[in-house]
């Protein structure tokens, strides 16, 4: 998938402008490469459009087990916008990486991320 068309679908999916769209979705990879090893970011890295990579460069191999709260925090924070937007900003993003990568690797990201963030993403079509 292009970086426009996984854009266009976060910005479709969550009600949100491109722009708003652009930013959650680099502000969420950004977080993700803190809340995942730093070998499954790199993996998911290698699946996603290749405008995500930086973002998704771990600064540490363990993952930091933080949960939904401080992830829509910190997604809030670097995007520069509420936390309602980064909340459906967010499930847009994971529901665009799901269908993006392949069953396995989502297999994996949902593994390390747990139920909580599971159950963001079960509803969405």
């Amino acid at each position: 998938m292009s970086h426009e068309s996984f854009i266009q679908k976060v910005a479709e999916r969550a009600g949100l402008s491109r722009v708003e769209a652009e930013a959650i979705a680099h502000a969420t990879m950004r977080t993700l490469s803190e809340r995942l090893t730093g070998g499954e970011a790199r993996d998911l890295a290698a699946q996603l459009p290749r405008s995500f990579y930086e973002d998704l460069l771990p600064t540490d191999e363990k993952a930091d087990g933080f949960g939904v709260d401080e992830f829509r925090r910190r997604v809030a924070d670097r995007a520069g916008v509420d936390r309602e937007k980064a909340s459906a900003g967010i499930v847009a993003v994971l529901a665009a990486i799901r269908d993006t990568v392949t069953s396995t690797e989502w297999h994996d990201v949902m593994s390390q991320l747990g139920k909580e963030f599971a159950q963001l993403v079960e509803t969405t079509g």
